[in-house]
């Protein structure tokens, strides 16, 4: 199988913007595993920003766009430096990838991302992909890791996404407010009714929403490929997903 995992801030973080070593070493621990049973994995990592926003010592989230800039400067050799100790503890090559709108929207540049990501592939290496937050702007970003992932997802032909979130899944209600939520196990169709369930942004330190799930939902499903939003707290959960156990929210893709 070959598996898109995105992990979002606030699964890698702390609220201070420091690394959570606990939840790090688990999804290393995990991914490699998975990489050790035959398949192919390919993580999308956000966290940059707020690796960066830790170790510059700033007292949150910068606002204006070249502090971003400089925070993800700092805070994307760290998290790659992280990443590098933990997956060799498991004999794991990773490989750094930094995309920028340009690398998806122009054909040419889209096509030597395809080929790269796959020789990478069969290489035996796990890519890491994150938005390369030093030269992007609002006009010619991505915008965030959820439509990244869906991206990165649709262009290796995944058979599968997994959107790790603070949030179990889908609810029929924002979970945090509504105690009778329920959480929704299968979508089969993003109608406007599911669109409608989608609120707005999610932690302070991070950038996404579940609106942006609900897209990268339609991009993939429409490739074929299942998705599936749950909570990132426990990545030991990659296995009941693998194994095809009922997880969060599973986004049947289209045969």
């Amino acid at each position: 199988m070959r598996i898109v995992v995105k992990v979002g801030t606030s699964t890698l973080t702390y609220s201070s913007g420091r690394l959570n070593i606990r939840h790090v070493e688990e999804l290393v621990k995990v991914l490699s595993d998975l990489k050790n049973a035959g398949h192919e994995v390919i993580l999308v990592s956000s966290g940059a920003i707020a690796m960066g926003v830790g170790k510059l010592n700033l007292p949150g989230r910068p606002s204006d766009t070249p502090s971003k800039q400089a925070a993800a400067a700092v805070g994307q050799c760290e998290l790659m430096n992280v990443y590098d100790r933990q997956f060799s503890l498991y004999s794991h090559t990773i490989a750094q990838i930094l995309v920028s709108a340009e690398d998806v929207h122009d054909s040419t540049r889209r096509t030597n991302f395809e080929n790269t990501m796959k020789r990478l592939l069969e290489m035996g290496a796990l890519p890491i992909v994150n938005e390369n937050d030093t030269v992007a702007t609002d006009e010619i970003h991505v915008g965030d890791n959820d439509t990244l992932g869906a991206i990165v997802a649709s262009t290796v032909e995944a058979d599968l996404l997994v959107l790790f979130s603070d949030i179990e899944g889908l609810y029929t209600a924002d979970p945090r407010k509504d105690p009778q939520a329920k959480l929704i196990p299968e979508v089969n169709e993003i109608t406007p009714q599911i669109e409608a369930l989608a609120g707005g942004a999610g932690s302070a330190l991070g950038t996404g929403g579940m609106i942006t799930k609900i897209r990268a939902a339609k991009t993939v499903m429409e490739k074929g490929c299942d998705m599936i939003i749950t909570n990132g707290t426990k990545p030991a959960v990659l296995y009941n997903i693998v194994d095809g156990k009922p997880v969060g929210t599973r986004f049947i893709g289209r045969r």
